[in-house]
């Protein structure tokens, strides 16, 4: 059977993030609510070897899995996402119904962590690299973190690691993604 290619680019950094069975979380703030919207998602946006957990882990750093969270920035829901960026992502996923939906709200969640995760396709990162890249995005736009990421490379012959660009990058975003490191830890 041929793959298309998009398939295969997800396949191969997803193979090193699969996780066998989702053995059970260590951590108390990882209960089940809204398991079955991140593997679903998760698996359509990433891939069936990709691990939904990542995107847990991020919504509980976002919003602590709470549905009605509201940033002072205006972000909506447990995947804390900006209205105007809800109606851009809804553009393109006409299926998506209500931002204060959790179901929709995750979705349109890791539909953008998936174009944020493209956005960095052309670095030769490994997954889960690519993947900080991807959250630090999330959290400080791509243009945000690019920034970062080239003045890095003036200090750095050559990118390989969240860490070479993280200092460069807000504070916020850099504690945002450490923490959804940290949160990943804690699986065991």
């Amino acid at each position: 059977m041929i793959r298309p290619l998009w398939i295969l680019t997800l396949l191969v950094p997803a193979v090193a993030l699969a996780v066998a069975k989702d053995p059970p979380l260590s951590d108390k703030k990882w209960s089940n609510k809204y398991d079955h919207h991140f593997r679903k998602y998760s698996k359509h946006y990433f891939g069936p070897f990709f691990d939904w957990r990542w995107f847990k882990a991020q919504g509980i750093a976002e919003s602590n899995l709470k549905p009605h969270a509201r940033s002072r920035t205006g972000a909506v829901g447990v995947m804390q996402i900006l209205p105007s960026t809800y109606r851009e992502i809804k553009s393109k996923n006409r299926h998506l119904l209500s931002i204060k939906t959790p179901r929709w709200n995750i979705a349109a969640g890791i539909y953008y962590d998936r174009q944020m995760y493209k956005n960095w396709s052309e670095e030769n990162f490994s997954g889960h690299e690519r993947l900080a890249f991807a959250f630090g995005s999330y959290n400080a736009g791509f243009g945000g973190v690019r920034k970062a990421y080239k003045k890095a490379n003036k200090v750095h012959s050559k990118i390989e690691t969240w860490d070479q660009v993280s200092s460069f990058s807000p504070k916020e975003t850099r504690n945002y993604v450490k923490r959804i490191r940290g949160l990943m830890k804690g699986v065991k």
